[in-house]
């Protein structure tokens, strides 16, 4: 709860947080028998269906050359060029093959710690179970709220000054919301 809290501020202050990207960008030329592989993809001048993945031996061969994980990433066809956009918590990355001369380049940028937690906060580019936990934790915190009117319901009666506190926690917020939030 505390790391959600403490994202929550710096994404209200995103702007006021300096950052400096850290961009890596690197080319290589794609050997010619798995340029053939990806040329024999391009049927009379027209790409792929979009559903279409590099060969197995280009992602293998991207992976060991730069470490690049693009196996399991959609690819962006045309009859020139493969792209992949392969955004990531804090940070993004994409590589593009030209189809005719096998010219790759390979570019990551990471924005540093404070935009990998603010990502983590929003579940961008996080994948499913990720979204699946801040869900179970959003209920969690939903069951501990419930739990914790309970107990002042039950402590009520003994200290007078509870439910204007709660009514304050309540109508406070929705003050400002509504005389400022424009």
């Amino acid at each position: 709860m505390m790391l959600f809290a403490i994202t929550g501020i710096t994404l209200n202050h995103a702007s006021q947080i300096e950052s400096r990207p850290v961009v890596t960008a690197k080319t290589a030329q794609l050997p010619a028998d798995l340029l053939s592989h990806l040329q024999a993809l391009i049927v009379e001048g027209e790409p792929p269906s979009k559903d279409t993945l590099l060969p197995s031996t280009v992602s293998d061969w991207l992976q060991r050359t730069w470490g690049a994980p693009v196996a399991e990433h959609a690819v962006e066809w045309s009859a020139d060029e493969a792209y992949i956009a392969m955004p990531r918590p804090g940070g993004d990355a994409w590589l593009r093959i030209d189809i005719a001369t096998g010219q790759a380049e390979y570019e990551v940028t990471d924005r540093g710690w404070v935009s990998w937690l603010n990502d983590l906060h929003k579940g961008r580019h996080t994948g499913v179970l990720w979204a699946w936990f801040i869900d179970a934790f959003a209920v969690v915190c939903l069951i501990f709220s419930a739990t914790g009117l309970l107990i002042l319901k039950y402590h009520s009666a003994k200290r007078p000054g509870t439910w204007p506190l709660v009514g304050l926690g309540l109508v406070l917020p929705a003050l400002i919301a509504i005389l400022f939030i424009h």
